[in-house]
């Protein structure tokens, strides 16, 4: 299409000829409003910049010997930062002849790996650093996508809590009616009939006859 039949066109539209591919041959040019096409390239472009800036890279770090509690708080912690929608650097440190057994540093960080996959996938593999082995997993959820989740299950456990909060005062309520009609009842009985005092008991309880307590240790001595 010709350039002067595109802008009349534009013209009688009240719109305006933009041009979007610039290097492609021919150039391609829309009909548009261009002060909306601006604010939507630049809302694109902030959201994308506001995901790069607030990925954090989390450092987790372990020993090749770490014994099984530490493991699981560590693989704990680095699970807590991948929700988050934050990548997790995961280190070993080795020391002395640890050095010359990468292989097993290697095992421990793909054991790792297996076990937060559901959070996160490996974006670089076991890599020597210098005296550390090193291994980068990325979340699967996007910062902003984890904190709207967050936000949601918030937002959720207010609601409930609201709910709670009014059937507590519904069972006082109720209790406390409860209470007065069966208040009203007892004034009844007591006007009509006078209350009989209780017999008097001749025979006195037997006493109930004491257990032997015996530790542990008295009965292996036994």
């Amino acid at each position: 299409m010709a350039i002067d039949v595109a802008l009349r066109l534009a013209q009688e539209a009240d719109l305006d000829l933009v041009e979007v591919a610039p290097e492609a041959k021919p150039p391609v040019a829309k009909i548009m409003d261009y002060g909306k096409f601006k604010y939507e390239a630049a809302q694109k472009l902030k959201e994308a910049r506001r995901n790069q800036a607030n990925t954090i890279l989390k450092e987790v770090r372990f020993r090749l010997k770490i014994d099984v509690h530490d493991y699981e708080t560590k693989k704990k912690r680095a699970i807590g930062f991948l929700n988050d929608g934050d990548k997790v650097k995961a280190m070993i440190l080795f020391r002395g002849r640890e050095q010359s057994r990468p292989e097993q540093g290697v095992r421990l960080l793909q054991k790792f790996a297996e076990e937060v996959a559901e959070f996160g996938t490996v974006e670089s593999s076991p890599t020597i650093d210098g005296r550390n082995m090193v291994m980068i997993i990325g979340p699967l959820k996007s910062k902003s996508e984890a904190k709207a989740e967050q936000n949601a299950k918030r937002d959720a456990n207010k609601r409930g809590d609201k709910k709670v909060a009014n059937s507590g005062e519904s069972v006082l309520a109720v209790e406390d009616d409860k209470a007065n009609a069966v208040q009203v009842v007892e004034a009844e009985v007591i006007a009509e009939k006078p209350a009989k005092a209780a017999p008097k008991t001749t025979a006195a309880k037997a006493a109930a006859p004491k257990k032997s307590t015996k530790s542990v240790s008295d009965e292996l001595d036994d």
